[in-house]
């Protein structure tokens, strides 16, 4: 969050828009995307390009934001989700936006990489539903010597969200290029660590247009994670093939 000379809080928006969510567990509801503008990573199979630059999108005064999303909300929406770019790229805007849309009693939806397990916890107290990405080395979301700092902080956040109790699912991207071992020694290393008990849901996400990986691929993931948790689901983007955003 930045602020003005004069104090004035400020958060970098992409876009709200009210529309179908097209991932994860809760693929289907209504919900309001509070896209924020700016991400810190380079997953080359990045959808929403346009918003990756620190300097795209559009500065907003916090009360600005909050007007838009009040203005924009519509009737019987299941959720606001906080996406980016990567919305823990400015975790304090998320934080105050999170709590007004918690005082109008609506649940939020944290969608991040969680690449910063201290971020993520000045931010999880406001958040209901938590999906934890993780990002495989393919992705190319940070380069090889930083990897395995990432899926550090990636674990350390799904340890905290289920530590508060909240609602966890897992989302996983792959494309045909991933390796089929490191997906086994991750899902091991998440299950090592949390029961499943815990877990909501363990989503593998296909990629899309890029890299496609074939059925045969598909179900390699998925027999990898069904023998430990059977609420396991391949689940492509459903926003793309209905011609939403």
């Amino acid at each position: 969050m930045q602020r003005t000379a004069q104090g004035i809080k400020q958060v970098r928006l992409s876009e709200i828009f009210t529309s179908v969510e097209g991932e994860g567990m809760l693929v289907g509801t209504k919900t309001m995307f509070v896209r924020l503008a700016g991400c810190p990573l380079g997953c080359h199979w990045c959808d929403t390009p346009y918003a990756l630059p620190m300097q795209s999108g559009d500065i907003y005064s916090m009360d600005e934001a909050k007007t838009l999303i009040s203005e924009q909300l519509q009737p019987n929406t299941y959720k606001v989700n906080f996406t980016g770019g990567e919305p823990l790229a400015q975790h304090e805007g998320v934080v105050e936006l999170a709590q007004f849309v918690k005082e109008k009693g609506i649940r939020t939806y944290l969608e991040s990489s969680c690449y910063d397990s201290a971020r993520f916890a000045k931010v999880l107290p406001h958040i209901d539903i938590c999906k934890i990405e993780f990002k495989l080395s393919d992705a190319k979301a940070v380069d090889d010597k930083n990897h395995a700092t990432l899926i550090k902080n990636e674990l350390e956040c799904l340890e905290l969200a289920i530590g508060s109790g909240k609602i966890t699912y897992i989302k996983v991207v792959v494309t045909n290029s991933s390796k089929l071992k490191e997906f086994k020694d991750l899902v091991l290393k998440i299950f090592g660590m949390v029961g499943v008990e815990y877990i909501s849901g363990f989503i593998i996400q296909p990629s899309s247009k890029i890299d496609e990986p074939t059925l045969e691929t598909l179900f390699g993931f998925y027999d990898a994670v069904y023998p430990i948790y059977r609420e396991v689901r391949i689940v492509p983007q459903l926003h793309k093939s209905i011609g939403v955003r």
